[in-house]
């Protein structure tokens, strides 16, 4: 019966290396957003759809290869392919649009990292995972609370929101590495 579930487990964890690239590809996301000097509505509007719309396909992916949190994976990626698409049909609106969009992204990513977080609290990098949400979710009450600041901060916002994922999908990547490593040796003896 062991050997059983460590199968199940090493194949459920076998695709490890899907979230080290996508936590990659977010911290260089990051990076590049980071550097922009945006100031238009237009601008904040594109680069806010395209960041969210990559989350969406984040979720999905996510969905596909992490069972016990499916609904919950797909609830988001629901959520964030929605604010996409209201950030491309209204780009003319204020910041304030803008700025809740994103203070809500950043409140539900950082409270599903720190959910995930003390969930798996008996692995090693579980307390990196819980300062990377508990930062978002205090970067996401930042946006809500001022949100009539400039389009610098709303592209801080999106780039801080874009590094914290990433980097909670790194660690998380290696993590899944560490117990699909055990798990597959466990099911060969």
């Amino acid at each position: 019966m062991r050997s059983w579930a460590d199968r199940l487990v090493a194949d459920g964890t076998s695709h490890w290396w899907v979230l080290l690239l996508s936590g990659t590809l977010w911290v260089l996301l990051s990076l590049a957003i980071l550097q922009f000097d945006l100031t238009s509505v237009w601008s904040i509007a594109v680069l806010t759809g395209f960041v969210l719309f990559l989350a969406a396909g984040t979720e999905f992916a996510a969905a596909s290869i992490a069972p016990a949190l499916t609904w919950a994976h797909v609830l988001l990626g629901v959520l964030f392919f929605i604010g996409g698409i209201i950030a491309f049909a209204w780009p003319a609106e204020t910041f304030v649009v803008v700025a809740r969009l994103i203070g809500w992204w950043l409140l539900f990513l950082g409270t599903f990292q720190v959910i995930d977080a003390m969930s798996t609290r008996h692995t090693e990098l579980w307390w990196l995972r819980l300062i990377a949400g508990a930062a978002t979710v205090g970067i996401a009450f930042w946006a809500v609370g001022s949100l009539n600041l400039s389009a610098t901060l709303l592209v801080l916002w999106v780039g801080l929101g874009a590094l914290f994922h990433g980097v909670n999908e790194i660690f998380s990547a290696f993590e899944y590495r560490r117990v699909h490593e055990a798990a597959s040796s466990r099911s060969r003896s």
